[in-house]
């Protein structure tokens, strides 16, 4: 019994001499690459959230990536101190990283999307924008789809490869913005006397700019009328009001001035072949 009892202690400080350096060796590599971890992802976030352009979801979701990439790595070592065969493992993570990444491209595709507008910034909450054939107010930019709102409040959800991938216009983006009309007179009017009335009109609505100066110009014989351009600047937000403003207002001054705005219209010549 006794020689047993030692046979079975010398196995016991052998184990312990073999192992027990690595396991102290894998319990600090965990520590560490935990504490790591921690203060990757707090440093990551300190630095992205001073910069103006970079968004707080893309803060978040950068840092969390990291910080998960570090802890597999520790992970991975920690395994390696226990004769685990890391080489192999590091394949077999590769391999099931590209058959998840190919299962779910479209997906990884707008996150990608979703990180570039993140970084860009082409258009921020409360913007209105028309991005791929859609116009709203954007009321949510994540890392997978964009919602817009529209004028009359309907929620339009969109992936965000389809608006990386497409032209943007952005109607928030400046201050100003120009007001264009096209007013058709007719042919008979007097185009000067029509320039300086819708002048007055222009003048006398104090949302219009005067510099830069309001453009007052003969764009096109058209078919059936002479068409006057008219370009006025503003704020962004009179837009709206100072357009539907100016067209109420020409439309009533040209009226009192006798100035006819014509209706589309044909002439047509009937020939009679006599034989």
């Amino acid at each position: 019994m006794e020689n047993k009892a030692q046979e079975y202690t010398d196995l016991a400080v052998t184990y312990l001499t073999a192992y027990g350096m690595n396991v102290i060796g894998a319990i600090l590599i965990l520590i560490i690459g935990w504490i790591l971890a921690g203060w990757a992802k707090k440093s990551i976030t300190r630095v992205l959230g001073k910069s103006a352009r970079v968004d707080v979801t893309l803060t978040s979701f950068l840092s969390s990536a990291v910080r998960y990439i570090i802890l597999i790595f520790t992970i991975i070592a920690v395994l390696g101190k226990f004769g685990v065969q890391t080489a192999s493992l590091v394949t077999i993570l590769g391999a099931a990283s590209l058959a998840i990444g190919l299962a779910l491209q479209g997906t990884l595709s707008n996150v990608a999307a979703g990180v570039m507008l993140l970084i860009f910034r082409p258009f921020k909450l409360g913007d209105f924008i028309n991005a791929a054939g859609q116009s709203g107010t954007v009321k949510n930019l994540g890392l997978f789809v964009t919602e817009l709102a529209t004028g009359d409040n309907v929620q339009i959800t969109m992936p965000n490869s389809q608006i990386w991938g497409a032209a943007i216009q952005n109607f928030s983006a400046h201050a100003t913005r120009r007001v264009d009309l096209v007013i058709g007179i007719g042919y008979d009017d007097n185009i000067d006397d029509a320039i300086r009335e819708i002048g007055k009109v222009i003048e006398a609505d104090k949302r219009s700019f005067k510099t830069p100066e309001p453009a007052i110009f003969v764009g096109e014989l058209a078919n059936s009328s002479v068409n006057i351009v008219v370009r006025v600047w503003t704020e962004r937000s009179d837009y709206w009001p100072l357009k539907a403003a100016l067209t109420k207002g020409i439309k009533e001054k040209l009226d009192e001035k006798g100035i006819n705005i014509p209706y589309p219209q044909q002439d047509v010549h009937v020939v009679s072949m006599v034989k």
